[in-house]
């Protein structure tokens, strides 16, 4: 095979800095349509984006040039200057620091795909740090102070 071919799935979630509960639906519909061209522009196939008022999550192609980092940087940079200078908030926005990124089987797209469509029905039953909580025990990902 001549070419290098990849074809890998990304489930990324990201808050709004310390959990604030800003983005109401209107607000968030504009963010995410926003974030689906900066992904576009990184060559970064979105399959979904949604959230609630502090978070969102992303499931996307990873460009084969780019690490998950530099992408994530880029649009959660991108995209909380883009807030800022549209003066969506009284107060300055930005994102939390850091990222939960997971990779996602080709056979399990549309679970992940429907889960990240129904997420206020999924935060009817839990709280955002729940989810958290809940995402990265499935992932075996263990943060020290919290388990």
């Amino acid at each position: 095979m001549s070419h290098s071919l990849i074809r890998v799935w990304i489930h990324a979630v990201w808050s709004t800095k310390e959990r604030f509960p800003c983005m109401q639906n209107d607000i968030r519909k504009e963010i995410i349509l926003h974030l689906k061209e900066k992904f576009e522009k990184l060559d970064c196939g979105v399959r979904i984006i949604n959230g609630t008022e502090d978070h969102l999550h992303a499931l996307f192609l990873i460009n084969q040039n780019k690490s998950i980092q530099e992408i994530l940087k880029n649009v959660k940079g991108e995209t909380s200057h883009w807030i800022n200078q549209n003066n969506f908030f009284k107060a300055k926005f930005s994102w939390q620091v850091g990222y939960g990124a997971f990779s996602v089987s080709e056979s399990v797209i549309h679970t992940v795909e429907k889960y990240i469509e129904n997420q206020c029905v999924h935060h009817k039953k839990m709280t955002s740090s729940e989810e958290s909580d809940l995402l990265l025990e499935k992932h075996n990902i263990f943060v020290i102070g919290n388990h």
